[in-house]
């Protein structure tokens, strides 16, 4: 047996943490995963076992608290997702881990970081279009195969995740740690993946004018992948605390604005008429060519929207959430654009570069790759602050939520502390 935080849902529950959570703004949603709403428990349960060859035990050393992790514990996410999840399950995708079991090319002790994603290669069979062609981030077949029903680690009951102290993953999900990388950054690369994909999926021209939307952890290691991988020109980070602001700039951004002027300093910046609806926010005849939404919220894909050019590419990063207003992606023909995971096959060079229907591409080994060469060589010392046992859940998910508050980018367990 083993300790771990096993997510239960119920649909009263994720009814009752939805309801409180809407009544909250920003951090205090902390408040309801303090409370007895949320569907998180700290249990002794199963260490998961190996489900077939080419498997191997995992120690999880550190696991990330996505933005993503704390939607879905206070109600926010989509209910859409509970069709590719089993339960229950163990929570934790950006995982850094040390290996239990030998595997060929890969010794027991080894440390690696998990891609998530449980495509065709890790449940076995024939495999979908999608992981033919390397795109194992739209994998059709992620409720079948041998093991149960999950999008990716972290939402699958037979795999386990990082907040628990093992977890199992397949040979190609796995990426070696060099010597060179300590875990606080290591923790950081699949995020760093995750940006890397979504740089290359809103291929973004030469000299083009780019808006962030947010500077938590997508925001900034989005940025930190536009000026590693692209010729984009000017870069302009929207930003609420003052700690982003200073990490956005360090990283490239060309200004950092607060939410409250971001119209105004946008139609300064690119040009264009700013217009004022009667009711709703204000929006640009003009603005960025390419915008990146990286905060999950309506509001952020509102002002994404409302401040790109006609014509222009909205690209959603953060994992959506709340109802916003479509009608400028009618009226000004805009190209909005998903990003899921990392995409790309890292384990699988030989097959050649990833190509999806944009015309990008992804070089041999992929953007675990890239993401592991830019987390040794990027200012990411302090990213990681806040580092917590699994006993302290609720403060470590209160310190999540509030991260931009309290001056944090990143906040993880060690599921080995006690």
């Amino acid at each position: 047996m083993m300790p771990a935080l096993e997510y239960r849902q119920s649909t009263p529950r994720f009814l009752a943490a939805r309801g409180a959570s809407s009544t909250r703004l920003g951090g205090r949603m902390s408040g309801v995963l303090a409370s007895n709403v949320a569907p998180l428990r700290l249990v002794h349960r199963a260490e998961p076992s190996l489900p077939a060859g080419e498997w191997v035990r995992l120690r999880p050393l550190l696991s990330g608290i996505c933005g993503s992790d704390v939607s879905l514990l206070t109600g926010r996410s989509s209910p859409y997702f509970g069709a590719v999840v089993s339960m229950p399950f163990v929570p934790g995708h950006e995982v850094v881990a040390e290996t239990l079991d030998d595997l060929p090319g890969l010794a027991k002790g080894s440390r690696v970081v998990v891609d998530p994603v449980l495509s065709c290669a890790v449940r076995g069979g024939t495999p979908c279009r999608w992981c033919v062609a390397g795109q194992h981030s739209r994998c059709d077949r992620v409720t079948a195969g041998r093991v149960s029903a999950g999008l990716q680690t972290g939402y699958c009951t037979d795999t386990g995740g990082g907040w628990g102290r093992q977890m199992v993953a397949h040979a190609a999900q796995l990426h070696q740690v060099p010597d060179t990388l300590d875990d606080r950054r290591a923790v950081l690369v699949e995020p760093l993946a995750c940006a890397v994909h979504s740089v290359r999926r809103a291929n973004v021209p030469a000299g083009a004018a780019v808006l962030i939307v947010g500077a938590g952890t997508v925001g900034l290691l989005t940025l930190l992948a536009l000026r590693a991988l692209t010729k984009a020109g000017p870069i302009y980070v929207v930003a609420k605390h003052a700690h982003q602001h200073a990490r956005a700039r360090e990283l490239g951004a060309t200004e950092v604005f607060q939410p409250s002027r971001a119209a105004r300093a946008v139609r300064r910046a690119c040009g264009g008429t700013l217009e004022q609806p009667m009711i709703g926010g204000d929006f640009l005849l003009g603005g960025a060519d390419v915008a990146f939404e990286c905060t999950g919220a309506g509001s952020g894909l509102d002002m994404a929207l409302r401040l790109v050019r006609a014509g222009g590419t909205v690209l959603l990063s953060g994992m959506p959430s709340g109802g916003v207003d479509l009608t400028p992606v009618w009226f000004r023909e805009l190209n909005l654009v998903g990003s899921y995971a990392s995409s790309g096959s890292a384990t699988s060079p030989a097959a050649g570069p990833d190509t999806d229907e944009q015309g990008t591409a992804e070089p041999a080994g992929g953007a675990f790759a890239e993401a592991m060469a830019l987390a040794t060589e990027a200012p990411l010392d302090g990213y990681v602050d806040a580092i917590y046992p699994l006993s302290r859940w609720r403060e470590a998910l209160g310190h999540a939520a509030k991260a931009g508050q309290l001056g944090a980018v990143k906040v993880a367990f060690d599921p080995s502390r006690n």
